[in-house]
């Protein structure tokens, strides 16, 4: 049985509607349609909310549908390759390497701790800059 069948299942099983179990899960009618009809499966936090609605585990939940489980694992793969190829990361280690192997003193030394900080604060970074930038453009 995969997931959209055993949902459909525990829902009939406690004569809900696609509507209540909607409103009880504060989501669309069509989400649990698409849940219940294998066109999406709904995120960690709504797995979670389903079991304990349920009062199943999310292994007795999850554990049956095998394509489910190939693409929570696909995307775990993903998610692991997208760490590296940030492009703060590659910027910060550029930055690193300029200052740790150029003999400018004090300059060199900037660049390296401001090479490590890109490399961890590069979205607020360009999230600043994003966000200086139109409001610069609002004032002009």
């Amino acid at each position: 049985m995969n997931l959209g069948e055993q949902l459909q299942s525990l829902r009939e099983g406690k004569n809900m509607s696609r509507e209540e179990l909607a409103q009880e899960m504060n989501v669309s009618r069509q989400a649990v349609y698409k849940w219940e009809n294998n066109k999406g499966y709904p995120d960690i936090e709504n797995l979670i909310k389903l079991s304990e609605f349920y009062n199943i585990t999310l292994d007795e939940l999850i554990k049956r549908d095998q394509q489910f489980q190939k693409k929570i694992s696909i995307d775990e793969k993903e998610k692991k390759f997208e760490e590296f190829s940030d492009p703060g990361f590659y910027i910060g280690i550029l930055l690193v390497f300029i200052g740790l192997f150029t003999e400018l003193g004090s300059f060199s030394v900037g660049l390296t701790i401001l090479g490590f900080f890109t490399i961890v604060f590069y979205d607020d970074f360009k999230k600043l800059f994003l966000d200086l930038k139109k409001d610069f453009m609002k004032r002009s």
